[in-house]
C-alpha cells in the first residue's frame, strides 16, 4: 500500500463504504461530523457487485446500467444527508468488484483517505461481512486505522462522541 503523505495541505478524507443499511447511516453521521470538526472531507463509495455471467451480452449491459444508475441515486440521496448535518458535498466514488477488494484499492491509490469508517450491523449474522473480514483477519495489514460505529447507537450519541 502507498505510504500516506506528511503534507499538512492534503485534507483528511474519512471514507465510508455506503449500502442501503441502517449502521450506513450512523457510520456515514459519525464520518461527516468528524470530518467537519477535524476540517477534512468523506468520501462515499457504493461497491457494485460482480454481475452474474449472463448468456446475452444486451441483458449484462441492462444489468450493469440498471446497478448504475441504483449507485448513483443511494450516493446522491447520502450525500444531500451529509451536506445537510454537516455542511459538506462528500466526494462519490462508484466502483464494480468484490467490495473488500475495491476498498483496499481505493485507499491504495488515494493517499488522502486516512481514516475507514464503517457501520458494524447488529443482526444475527453478526457485524457484516467487510467489518468481519478488515477490522477481523486483515485488521494489522492495514495502513489506516479503523472507526467501527456500532449499529446500537442513535444520531444523538455519535453527535455526542465526535
Amino acid at each position: 500500500m502507498a505510504d500516506v503523505p506528511a503534507d499538512p495541505e492534503i485534507r483528511r478524507k474519512f471514507l465510508v463504504v455506503v449500502d442501503d443499511t441502517p449502521e450506513c447511516r450512523l457510520a456515514l453521521r459519525y464520518a461527516g461530523r468528524r470530518a467537519l470538526k477535524t476540517q477534512g472531507a468523506v468520501t462515499l463509495l457504493y461497491v457494485i457487485p460482480p454481475g452474474e455471467v449472463q448468456h446475452f451480452r444486451g441483458v449484462e449491459e441492462i444489468m450493469r446500467q440498471e446497478a448504475r444508475q441504483e449507485a448513483e441515486h443511494v450516493l446522491h440521496l447520502l450525500a444531500e444527508e451529509v451536506n445537510t448535518f454537516a455542511g459538506l458535498m462528500p466526494e462519490l466514488v462508484i466502483r464494480e468488484g468484490l467490495r473488500k477488494d475495491q476498498v483496499l484499492a481505493l485507499i491504495d491509490e488515494d493517499p488522502s483517505i486516512r481514516v475507514l469508517v464503517l457501520g458494524a450491523g447488529t443482526g444475527k449474522d453478526g457485524p457484516g461481512p467487510l467489518v468481519s473480514a478488515l477490522a477481523g483477519e486483515m485488521a494489522g495489514t492495514l495502513n489506516i486505522p479503523i472507526t467501527i460505529v456500532p449499529g446500537k447507537l442513535d444520531v444523538g450519541r455519535i453527535d455526542e462522541l465526535t
